[in-house]
């Protein structure tokens, strides 16, 4: 908890105390200096106390004029500081809102070559999960403020606002970024955002949400790189373990992801030589330097070839998938020093 709210709490508990002490003994006072029924001594307790001006239920003689004069005194206090402890606190609470906002705000203007997620419903969670996990920086849009109350800290950053807005893309750094992921739950909504973004940087990648399949092909001409059908992907899935049940399983294992436990991983070519002769992947050796298996490789055209040759030259600007366990691939990013 914030410091500065951990002390107004102590301070309204201090104020919610001085109250109910002040109730506590004008009621006790008043039943005992004017011998008032219990229901009578709170009612006078709470009309003195708030200053009402009503008429006491029976005349008091001098001791219990003394004893009000006291109460009236003791409850303009405490009252007054109650009510200065509410509003500091009321306004303390916006200007600490403001002041967090400029500061997540500020992080985001630091962005560059970042992800934008557009909406954080189950599809923008889980993508938000796994960029966590590769420490890839992002930036998540959304319009429902509570969701960001909840969510938002400084491994997750949010902007407050509608994705189909110019602005609020603007705010999430779209200019800088290179890759936007629209996971809004509706499609016409995902349109939008992929027009507007690919409007604004025509060199990003954009990836795209779709509910209906009658989508996938207006989202794919508006702009977006990719359009994901989570619908379809799911029932694949689910089919495929049943044909195939073995055989998923094992690929979902490789898919697992987190700081240690990576099985999978695609690299830049650029990462792993910097010579100007071009290597090939029998000259790397990565399997003797690091146990790992280079099972594909995606060429400068963006062609992918599986189980490449040993032969195969490793042109710059391409891309080799490799397979191994967590701790080897763990060798291979130090060994090239890869993050």
């Amino acid at each position: 908890m914030n410091p500065l709210f951990r002390l107004f709490r102590n301070k309204i508990y201090t104020a919610i105390s001085l109250l109910s002490l002040i109730i506590l003994i004008g009621v006790a006072g008043f039943k005992s200096m004017a011998n008032y029924s219990w229901v009578d001594s709170i009612y006078m307790t709470v009309i003195t106390i708030t200053t009402v001006g009503f008429k006491e239920v029976h005349p008091l003689d001098d001791n219990g004029k003394i004893f009000t004069i006291l109460l009236i005194l003791a409850s303009v206090v405490i009252l007054g500081y109650a009510i200065a402890v509410i509003t500091e606190y009321i306004l303390s609470k916006n200007n600490f809102e403001e002041l967090k906002q400029r500061k997540m705000q500020k992080k985001i203007d630091g962005f560059k070559n970042h992800i934008i997620i557009c909406g954080y419903g189950r599809n923008g969670k889980q993508a938000a999960k796994k960029l966590l996990a590769y420490k890839k920086p992002f930036v998540v849009i959304e319009k429902n403020k509570v969701t960001i109350d909840k969510f938002q800290s400084e491994m997750v950053p949010f902007v407050f606002g509608n994705a189909n807005e110019d602005e609020v893309l603007f705010q999430a750094g779209i200019d800088r970024a290179s890759t936007l992921i629209s996971a809004l739950p509706n499609d016409a909504d995902n349109l939008f955002v992929v027009l507007s973004a690919r409007q604004i940087n025509g060199k990003m990648s954009i990836i795209s949400r779709a509910s209906q399949e009658t989508s996938y092909q207006k989202l794919k001409l508006a702009g977006a790189n990719n359009v994901i059908l989570p619908d379809r992907i799911g029932g694949d899935h689910m089919a495929s373990l049943v044909v195939v049940p073995d055989l998923i399983e094992f690929i979902d294992n490789l898919s697992i992801v987190g700081e240690t436990n990576i099985n999978i991983e695609e690299i830049a070519v650029d990462k792993l030589y910097k010579s100007s002769e071009i290597k090939t992947i029998r000259d790397l050796d990565l399997r003797k330097k690091t146990g790992c298996t280079v099972i594909g490789f995606k060429d400068d055209q963006g062609d992918y070839i599986v189980n490449p040759e040993a032969d195969l030259k490793l042109v710059p600007n391409s891309k080799v998938i490799v397979l191994g366990r967590p701790e080897q691939i763990q060798k291979l990013n130090s060994l090239y020093d890869i993050t």
